[in-house]
């Protein structure tokens, strides 16, 4: 946890972190993104740039790194404190009603959640889904990028390879932690 704020707490890079914190990190990553995507300096100590865009990436990535460090707690919280703060947000969903218009998904049984230890299996559900959209998102990139020249396309199609095996890698693993619990 960054700083032990227990609203809308949820998983971000196996970390336990707030709303704030997932929010300036998902700014600090888009700027690190497109500076990759262009093989520009990295994000760092100017905001030089040559041009108005890369400019603005760098400002907000700078302005999310020092949100985040104004509010990271010196001293990391309890772990079961951080646990606890996890726990509601589990039962809230649930005990959710299913709205009509969601397409209906396969809810764990009771006896797959009495073989759970450790691992929430409505949580690894739901990182399941959020890396399918992932896979899928990449793989449409890659479509988009086949066929194309250039060094920059190549050092891309070359990023998206790697997020792919990144993704496939933790989807086999997340289905290994399934089947332990089953």
């Amino acid at each position: 946890m960054w700083c032990g704020s227990t609203d809308s707490v949820e998983t971000f890079r196996n970390e336990p972190r707030c709303g704030l914190c997932r929010e300036k990190e998902a700014v600090i990553d888009e700027a690190k993104q497109f500076i990759g995507m262009y093989g520009l300096r990295p994000l760092g100590g100017t905001l030089a740039s040559e041009d108005e865009e890369e400019r603005e990436y760098r400002v907000t990535a700078r302005d999310a790194r020092e949100v985040l460090n104004r509010i990271r707690l010196e001293k990391l919280p309890d772990p079961a404190a951080v646990r606890k703060a996890l726990r509601p947000r589990a039962a809230a969903v649930v005990n959710a009603p299913a709205s009509p218009s969601a397409t209906p998904a396969k809810a764990p049984t009771k006896k797959s959640q009495a073989g759970v230890t450790g691992i929430d299996a409505i949580e690894l559900q739901a990182r399941v889904e959020k890396l399918l959209v992932q896979l899928t998102s990449v793989d449409e990139q890659i479509s988009a990028l086949d066929g194309v020249q250039g060094l920059p396309a190549r050092a891309r199609m070359k990023d998206l390879e790697r997020q792919r095996t990144t993704v496939l890698t933790t989807l086999a693993a997340l289905e290994k932690a399934r089947r332990r619990t089953t």
